[in-house]
């Protein structure tokens, strides 16, 4: 088959951006071909790019600005958003013509409300075109306080998700959530790794990271995230500081750029890191989902590579790239307690560090990083068993057949 993955936007480190890139992968490994559709895309992308289906179009965002801005019921506001969903329709129509696909893959548009008119034209797009259709759902609108106090509920209730379609969430808890909320059966795809092909030691280039950005000598923690409340970036600041109190000549790196909730909680963080005296290394510039060491961009695992600690002591999480990618790189990880580590990761026994521990026991390991050495193999292996590729393509394939058998009935 010919499968069309549209979305807002397929470009840089966002979880989004990253997981529907295996899903291409998966979808490849199926036999099918894959064909992109996004307000930004990738170099490597065989696609289209259509600006106004991006997360900061000027007039989605107006929409949006507009639609969470209080309570009630504003029908002429819905009203502008369907227009604006038909307009930008028509863009796509446009941008697509001559192309043939026999399934879409919509990566969170119609999931989280942040550029309402995408989601209104991507069902549009569904319906004229009779395609099989999967919605795979990174997350939903109730799952961020931002979004709870609205003025749109019909247009929330036709597209985040649609009817039809059918859904992929990223956990067992975003399951039940939306069988309860919405009525809609979902498939559990949760974030994957390529367990199957493990990473290879860092080269050359891998191993000039440190130096490019003056970083040679110090104890590396990675906050592998980009700059919002929800990632507790100043626990991992703590904790920096705190090894630099016992001696440790520790510096917080964020690889991730972007801060899509505005740029107060930026703020904070960089005020709070120059008074705590932990050196701040926001590199997201100069980072990439692949190499080009023509400008200076290193890959995702160049960074991990160099990590001596990864920091996650996020409050929420969808499921948990960032949990994976330590696994990967068999990197020590720093994890905070949100509730679906709790009720879908740890049960499995993994091994990590917790934000609740002792900063003692983060201490030990990167005193002796050998000693933590057998539980890194352990976590690898179990992840493999668990979040390796073979998962996501056993899901796509009966997400597929599922949207087949809809599709005939």
């Amino acid at each position: 088959m010919r499968v069309l993955i549209a979305g807002a936007r397929f470009q840089g480190l966002d979880g989004v951006s990253l997981e529907a890139e295996k899903v291409a992968e998966g979808l490849g490994a199926l036999g099918h071909e894959v064909f992109w559709l996004a307000g930004a895309l990738e170099p490597w992308h065989r696609g289209a790019a259509v600006r106004e289906m991006g997360l900061f179009d000027p007039e989605a965002k107006a929409l949006a600005d507009e639609a969470f801005a209080g309570e009630g019921e504003d029908r002429a506001l819905e009203a502008r958003i369907e227009a604006a969903g038909e307009r930008l329709f028509q863009k796509l129509a446009d941008a697509l013509s001559g192309e043939a696909f026999d399934a879409m893959v919509v990566e969170n548009a119609w999931a989280i409300p942040m550029q309402l008119p995408l989601a209104v034209a991507l069902v549009r797009l569904w319906r004229e075109r009779g395609l099989l259709a999967l919605s795979h759902n990174h997350d939903y609108y109730w799952e961020r306080a931002r979004f709870l106090k609205h003025r749109i509920p019909r247009v929330l209730e036709r597209y985040f998700p649609p009817k039809g379609p059918v859904q992929l969430s990223l956990s067992r808890r975003a399951v039940r959530a939306l069988r309860a909320r919405r009525g809609l059966q979902s498939l559990d795809l949760p974030n994957v790794m390529p367990f199957e092909r493990p990473l290879p030691p860092p080269d050359a280039y891998a191993r000039s990271f440190r130096r490019a950005f003056g970083l040679e000598g110090k104890t590396l923690l990675l906050q592998p995230t980009r700059i919002v409340p929800r990632k507790r970036i100043e626990q991992s600041l703590a904790l920096a500081a705190w090894l630099r109190q016992r001696g440790w000549d520790a510096a917080l790196v964020i690889s991730h750029p972007g801060a899509d909730e505005g740029p107060d909680y930026p703020a904070r963080i960089r005020a709070r890191a120059e008074a705590l005296g932990v050196p701040l290394y926001e590199i997201g510039a100069r980072v990439g989902p692949r190499r080009d060491p023509e400008r200076g961009i290193y890959a995702l695992w160049d960074v991990y590579q160099n990590a001596d600690l990864v920091t996650y002591p996020s409050a929420y999480e969808g499921f948990g790239n960032a949990l994976l990618e330590a696994v990967y790189t068999q990197r020590p990880l720093w994890v905070g307690r949100y509730p679906v580590y709790l009720e879908e990761i740890k049960p499995f026994g993994f091994r990590f560090l917790e934000v609740e521990d002792p900063y003692e026991r983060v201490e030990a390991v990167l005193a002796d990083p050998e000693r933590v050495r057998p539980d890194l193999v352990h976590n690898y292996r179990l992840a493999a068993r668990h979040f390796g590729y073979h998962r996501l393509t056993a899901t796509l394939r009966e997400a597929l057949r599922e949207a087949g058998e809809r599709t005939t009935a």
